[in-house]
C-alpha cells in the first residue's frame, strides 16, 4: 500500500477544493507519486419536450466537459504541480460514484479530497460527496477537512 504511486485528488474549482488539491500535491511529492487530477461534470437533468425553448442538451454537455478540461489544464500549469506528474480527468454523472469508479478504474492507491466543512440543511437533504467516496471506495480516502473560516472572502 505504502508508498502510494498514484493519488486521485479531486476538484470542484472552489478555494476548499483547491485547498484539499494543495495537501494532495504535497503528499504526492513526498511519496513520488502520480496526481490524477479529476473533476466531475454533473449529470443535467433532461428536459421534458416543449414547443417554448431550444436547448441541444449534448452540446451543452460537450461544452460543459470542455470548460472543465481548460480548467484542469489552467490548474495544472501553475507552481503548486511543477516537478510532479498530473493526470487530468474529467467525469461525468453523480459525483461520488464517478469519483470511485476512476479510481478503482487507474488503480489508485489514494483518494484525497476535501470537506467543506458546511454541514446544515443542504447536508441533511443530499449527504455530502465525501462521505459517499469514504463509504463506496476500495481505496483509502484521506479527508482534508476545510473549515469555513479558512477559505478566502475575496469571491
Amino acid at each position: 500500500m505504502l508508498p502510494f504511486k498514484r493519488i486521485l485528488s479531486t476538484t470542484d474549482f472552489s478555494e476548499a477544493s483547491y485547498q484539499g488539491v494543495t495537501k494532495a500535491a504535497e503528499l504526492a511529492r513526498c511519496f513520488g507519486a502520480e496526481v490524477l487530477l479529476t473533476y466531475v461534470v454533473p449529470a443535467i437533468p433532461a428536459l421534458p419536450p416543449g414547443p417554448n425553448y431550444a436547448f441541444d442538451l449534448p452540446e451543452y454537455e460537450e461544452a460543459l466537459a470542455q470548460n472543465a478540461e481548460e480548467k484542469l489544464a489552467e490548474l495544472i500549469s501553475e507552481p503548486l504541480f511543477q516537478g510532479l506528474r498530473v493526470k487530468p480527468i474529467v467525469g461525468y454523472g453523480d459525483a461520488a460514484k464517478e469519483i470511485v469508479r476512476i479510481a478503482k478504474e487507474e488503480d489508485v492507491g489514494l483518494i484525497a479530497i476535501a470537506t467543506h466543512g458546511f454541514g446544515g440543511l443542504r447536508h441533511l437533504v443530499s449527504g455530502s460527496v465525501t462521505e459517499k467516496v469514504v463509504r463506496l471506495a476500495e481505496c483509502p480516502v484521506l479527508t482534508i477537512r476545510i473549515h469555513k473560516k479558512q477559505l478566502t472572502t475575496d469571491n
